[in-house]
């Protein structure tokens, strides 16, 4: 993956960004809540995509705040800014409330701005253990790939369903 720029994200995020050693983004809220981005290769054979991980390392409930998803949407455009691929983000299910984080990722993303630069496919699969999981998959829609990308996402999802029980 190639290195975001982080005085860019930091130009129009509403909530400093900084780089750990280990090369994830950190920002803390007003409230005190620290949350960790990172991205994982991921190893489709296809194309090339990246998981994004979003991480309330305070595990404390957010009171609202409008300017994480800002910052959000800024690490995301700093993103395919830099990589023209593929970007894949899965609700973790802790609590049981990956369907409430599912929805408030859309809402974060599907503002105007967003659906006129990318696509985004978000679909319920069924876990390992029977429990309902979300993933998302964005886009930009002027990727050459993207019909192909559609395609190969839509039936990887159909198969892992299929052979779930």
């Amino acid at each position: 993956m190639n290195q975001l720029d982080i005085d860019r994200i930091n130009a129009d995020a509403p909530y400093r960004v900084s780089v750990a050693a280990n090369g994830r983004l950190l920002f803390e809220t007003d409230y005190e809540l620290e949350y960790m981005v990172e991205f994982d290769t991921d190893p489709n054979p296809y194309h090339t995509a990246y998981w994004f991980n979003l991480t309330n390392k305070s595990h404390k409930p957010s009171p609202g705040d409008k300017k994480i998803p800002l910052t959000i949407i800024c690490i995301i455009e700093e993103f395919f800014r830099q990589n023209p691929d593929i970007l894949l983000y899965m609700c973790s299910t802790e609590g049981g409330l990956q369907a409430q984080r599912a929805r408030l990722f859309l809402r974060w993303f599907n503002g105007a701005q967003q659906r006129e630069k990318y696509v985004i496919r978000a679909m319920e699969v069924r876990g390992e253990d029977n429990r309902d999981e979300y993933i998302a998959m964005i886009v930009q829609r002027s990727n050459p790939n993207l019909d192909s990308i559609l395609k190969r996402y839509d039936a990887e999802v159909a198969m892992f369903n299929e052979f779930k029980p």
